[in-house]
């Protein structure tokens, strides 16, 4: 069996059947990264973020022959795993609080990013910049906000997918990115006019 060109259902399915370690591990290095940094955005320290990492694949490996459904997408179901776990330990630590902001401005911050595309090196400096301050004010936004934004650009999770792992509505899902893209193109404006008001002091 190569199981570096098998798909997920078939390591799952001899994990599952065979109880073949090299196909868990094969599953385990396929998708670690991807759990590890989720977590690792929510929590925003590294050793709870291993903690609950951890935490996460004990319950795949004891839970998977109960209730993982092989209709299903196995990463989906693990990633659910993950989510839970995340937001108990944020609920612990009393973090998990969605706040929603009264302005109803549709404007996106997306369309400040330029296209990484663009010819020449200041539009490449440009992005650069400008995806370093989104990571900086990605970390001040509310856990359920920056959630989905995760959700939906690193990992290109759809709303539907999003509502499912995290147990809420499609409109609430919807709601948490309106609010987040209002919260994150606030932010930028701040930036750019605490830039402004350094330049004129200089």
């Amino acid at each position: 069996m190569n199981y570096a060109e098998s798909d997920d259902h078939q390591l799952v399915r001899r994990y599952s059947r065979h109880g073949d370690e090299r196909a868990f591990s094969e599953l385990l290095s396929r998708h670690q990264s991807k759990i590890y940094s989720y977590i690792r955005s929510m929590v925003g320290d590294g050793d709870t973020a291993n903690d609950i990492f951890q935490e996460t694949f004990t319950k795949v490996i004891t839970r998977m022959d109960e209730t993982y459904d092989e209709q299903g997408k196995w990463i989906a179901w693990v990633m659910r795993i993950a989510h839970n776990a995340t937001i108990d330990y944020l609920r612990k630590q009393k973090r998990y609080v969605d706040v929603s902001p009264k302005d109803e401005d549709d404007s996106d911050f997306y369309d400040r990013l330029t296209d990484p595309d663009a010819t020449g090196a200041q539009e490449h400096l440009e992005l650069d910049e400008a995806k370093r301050s989104l990571v900086r004010h990605m970390d001040r936004l509310p856990a359920e906000q920056r959630e989905v934004v995760m959700l939906r650009h690193y990992y290109e999770m759809s709303f539907k997918e999003i509502a499912e792992l995290t147990g809420v509505s499609i409109n609430t899902a919807l709601g948490r990115m309106r609010y987040a893209l209002i919260n994150l193109r606030k932010l930028f404006e701040q930036e750019r006019m605490h830039e402004a008001t350094a330049t004129e002091r200089r």
